[in-house]
């Protein structure tokens, strides 16, 4: 039986690292959603503000990496996914969905796990130089008001779980996970 975990979160909160910690645990390839954003967003002038359809191309991007999984990945293979997911979001809905469709055609548990972090360390995470070279935002105020006005996507899922990884190590998460995924029967 294979396992899709959704990490999602906040820009900065940890996806990628707590993925990359966490595949090895679980011998998982990691899917992360710049891989769907980037090819489309390396297109564009980086000084102006993103075009509000720009999200549909990428949308298109990732569905054709999760038929690419679903058609030729072994039965038995294990993915991690992130997803920026905000709640009351239309888009950040129908992701999530594209996620599950994927593992119910794979007949993979599938984990939703969402990444709370408090603001001020998420302020200082986000700040990170390191990031624009993967072209993420590093928008400090951007992340102060999505921290004080939205909430990470929570869809009720069985196998659901949140985790606060404000004081928690990238290992310390991913462990966490892991006992949860076997848990839950993966």
């Amino acid at each position: 039986m294979s396992v899709f975990v959704l990490l999602l979160g906040f820009p900065g909160v940890g996806k990628l690292t707590i993925a990359r910690e966490l595949g090895s645990l679980i011998s998982a390839k990691i899917v992360d959603n710049h891989w769907f954003n980037n090819p489309i967003l390396r297109l564009l002038d980086e000084a102006a503000p993103l075009p509000k359809d720009i999200w549909e191309y990428t949308a298109r991007v990732r569905q054709a990496v999760l038929d690419a999984i679903a058609a030729y990945s072994g039965p038995s293979a294990n993915f991690i996914f992130t997803h920026a997911g905000v709640e009351g979001d239309e888009r950040s809905a129908r992701t999530y969905q594209q996620f599950v469709d994927a593992a119910t055609q794979r007949a993979a548990v599938f984990v939703p796990v969402r990444l709370l972090c408090a603001e001020e360390e998420l302020a200082r995470r986000v700040s990170s130089p390191a990031r624009r070279d993967h072209l993420k935002t590093t928008d400090v105020e951007t992340s102060r008001s999505r921290s004080q006005q939205a909430v990470v996507l929570d869809i009720p899922h069985q196998h659901a779980l949140t985790l606060d990884v404000t004081l928690t190590s990238p290992s310390e998460s991913a462990a966490a996970i892991r006992d949860h995924v076997v848990a839950c029967g993966a």
